[in-house]
């Protein structure tokens, strides 16, 4: 039966190739667009980190505990914030810290700022969510490495394609969770909002997204998480960040440092985790 195998083969489809013309065409015609967004994504991530590293240290940690408080109102959680960052200072990581939270606190925002809506639309027309889940299925299991090659040939090296692949990674779960979230909506308060005249601005905005709440918060720390775990393949393509020395030590086999990095970033994950969640019991 090898010659079955040998005759599907000959018949090879040219998708490599063809994707090869098409990046081809991009960088061919579009390269201006590609570098000035790139330029300009990197000015906004560099101008960030270096507003955090023009204070003190010390402030930027109270800075950090007392919006903790704000979220939650607890103080345990302040106290647990202001002993995690100093861990990271004692191991001297804060620089990398800072542009790893960066990048993370961006590509989360651009992720939720995009999903949202798409999830939203996506829950008020099932044909649209029809067409995105086969997309969000391809963006969630896609490895990283076979999208970091394109994202290389168009953006470069850098935080801008750290950050494009990061939100690449990341965006599908508020998607999701939007979606299911304004789904899961009882259909008696909608029914009962409709009844008391309010129109498909009112449903939304006073019905379906206070109760969708949870579900879509949840989608944030989900977007949170996934952009962590992107920290390395960042470093990888030459965003800064707690990655760069996890790769150091990856290639050194330098123990040490691979575990103070990693431990720094399980620090850093666990702060913003706690810190995003919201309806979460208060503690005083």
């Amino acid at each position: 039966m090898d010659w079955v195998s040998e005759w599907i083969s000959a018949w090879k489809i040219p998708i490599g190739r063809w994707g090869r013309d098409f990046f081809d065409f991009l960088t061919t015609n579009f390269t201006w667009l590609f570098d000035t967004l790139a330029d300009w994504l990197a000015t906004i991530l560099g101008g960030l980190t270096q507003a955090i590293f023009w204070l003190p240290p010390f402030i930027v940690v109270l800075l950090i505990a007392g919006l903790a408080w704000w979220l939650q109102k607890s103080w345990k959680l302040a106290i647990g914030v202001v002993l995690g960052l100093a861990f990271i200072i004692n191991q001297g990581l804060w620089q990398e810290t800072v542009e790893t939270l960066v990048l993370v606190v961006a590509a989360a925002t651009v992720s939720m700022a995009i999903g949202v809506p798409i999830g939203i639309w996506a829950a008020h027309n099932e044909r649209v969510y029809r067409v995105l889940r086969p997309i969000l299925d391809l963006m969630q299991t896609l490895p990283t490495f076979v999208y970091l090659i394109p994202v290389l040939i168009l953006f470069g090296l850098g935080a801008a394609p750290g950050l494009i692949v990061t939100v690449i990674f990341a965006m599908p779960a508020p998607i999701r969770l939007t979606y299911l979230g304004i789904t899961s909506v009882p259909k008696p308060m909608i029914e009962a909002g409709q009844a008391f005249g309010a129109t498909k601005g009112q449903l939304l905005w006073k019905v379906e997204l206070p109760s969708a709440l949870p579900t879509i918060m949840a989608g944030l720390t989900q977007c949170i998480m996934l952009s962590l775990s992107m920290v390395v393949i960042a470093a990888l393509i030459g965003a800064n960040g707690l990655g760069k020395p996890v790769v150091r030590a990856l290639n050194s086999v330098n123990i040490p440092l691979g575990l103070e990095a990693g431990l720094a970033i399980v620090v850093l994950a666990i702060i913003l985790d706690r810190m995003a969640r919201i309806g979460r019991e208060q503690e005083r």
